[in-house]
């Protein structure tokens, strides 16, 4: 009976795929890249193995870009052209800086009120220590630019280097709008500045939206109402506008990938064709996790996953093993455990919510797993494997 037992759990694979292109059929590659990774490397896929493919090269086979001048005329139609007070974007020059240009070619004026002591996902302007130094309330307080400087000087991104308030204030001036810098977190304090108003948070947009419209405003957009539908023949994304977006060019972006469920129904038909295996397939963007050391929330993309087949939707339903073993079953050991312990899991209710023994367990979507562990897997460099094969994520110890 030792011979049969599987001694390896979840694996996760980094496939390597050919240069992706705009018109790709990139369902055929995907597909044909699995299975000559799972020939060359002697692995052969089984029911429920998972393929995700990066969100990137989906927008590119899409051909899903925008230009700069696109991003300017819808600002400028939506928003008037005049003042527009651009409100909590985070602080990136490869997903906020090619759209602040846009957004800044489409009017007169803007007042950029960032907040403070960081952005949304946790990009650091200035310390905690340095707020209570200088006795500062980041949820009350306003500060002016020269406020800004006085109280905490010229500081730059610890690992960018750059010092994104300057960054922003010149890349504004730079396409030829005026531009006014604040600091603050309550939504509500641009509305001393501009009544037309561009919300840039990702997660909270809808809250903001709320509360800004109740106070009053005239015009109130999201980075989603910008680009949802086509302008002058420009990619776009009906769900989330510029949310999600990359830079591409200096001059254009990659939008999030729009419409990709055929894609991943696509894969799953071809691999269960040509295995006759189902597995399950998703797109997936930003892992959902925070780095220890920098404070980084690595969501910037709206979701994890835009796509994914029906066998990912849900949570893990999982028993915690070290809780059995040390309570349950804390007076068994060796062979007489392992039966125990697996006789529970099969044994398992659907549901374990509430379960003592599940406490522990990660109740989050399978997507925003999966995802974050292909977001690790495929980094965001030059390892060559925007697709990801993820293997025995849904055993568990019986098997």
């Amino acid at each position: 009976m030792e011979q049969n037992i599987r001694r390896v759990g979840t694996v996760s694979r980094g496939i390597r795929c050919p240069i992706i292109r705009e018109g790709d059929d990139l369902g055929a590659i995907v597909a044909d890249s699995v299975l000559a990774a799972a020939e060359s490397e002697g692995f052969a896929l089984r029911d429920r193995d998972v393929i995700s493919i990066t969100e990137s090269i989906v927008a590119r086979a899409q051909g899903n870009y925008a230009s700069v001048d696109a991003i300017a005329e819808d600002v400028r139609t939506k928003l008037g052209g005049g003042t527009i007070g651009v409100i909590f974007p985070i602080l990136s020059r490869n997903r906020f800086a090619i759209c602040l240009r846009g957004i800044a070619k489409g009017a007169k004026k803007i007042v950029l009120m960032l907040s403070y002591p960081s952005d949304e996902v946790g990009n650091g302007l200035v310390s905690l220590d340095k707020l209570d130094e200088a006795g500062v309330n980041p949820y009350s307080d306003v500060l002016t630019l020269e406020r800004y400087r006085e109280l905490f000087g010229y500081g730059v991104h610890e690992f960018t280097g750059v010092d994104y308030v300057q960054y922003y204030g010149d890349l504004i001036r730079e396409m030829g709008a005026e531009v006014e810098i604040i600091f603050a977190n309550q939504c509500k304090a641009i509305l001393d500045y501009a009544d037309c108003i561009l919300t840039c948070d990702i997660h909270t947009r809808a809250r903001t939206k709320r509360i800004l419209k109740a106070a009053g405003a005239k015009i109130v957009c999201g980075l989603d109402d910008i680009l949802n539908a086509p302008v002058n023949g420009s990619g776009c994304n009906e769900a989330y506008g510029l949310l999600g977006s990359n830079k591409s060019t200096e001059n254009t972006i990659k939008l999030f990938p729009r419409d990709c469920k055929p894609l991943v129904l696509d894969i799953q038909a071809r691999i269960l064709k040509a295995t006759g295996k189902h597995v399950e397939v998703m797109v997936y963007g930003d892992g959902a996790f925070k780095d220890p050391q920098g404070k980084i929330w690595e969501l910037a993309d709206p979701v994890v996953s835009p796509a994914f087949t029906d066998g990912l939707i849900g949570t893990p339903n999982e028993l915690k093993l070290k809780y059995l073993a040390d309570n349950d079953f804390k007076d068994l050991s060796g062979e007489e455990l392992r039966k125990a312990i697996s006789e529970s899991i099969k044994a398992k209710d659907d549901n374990l919510v509430g379960n003592m023994a599940s406490q522990g367990t990660t109740p989050r979507q399978l997507t925003d797993l999966i995802g974050s562990l292909c977001d690790l897997t495929s980094g965001s460099g030059d390892k060559g494997t925007p697709v990801v094969l993820v293997q025995g994520y849904f055993d568990n110890y019986t098997n």
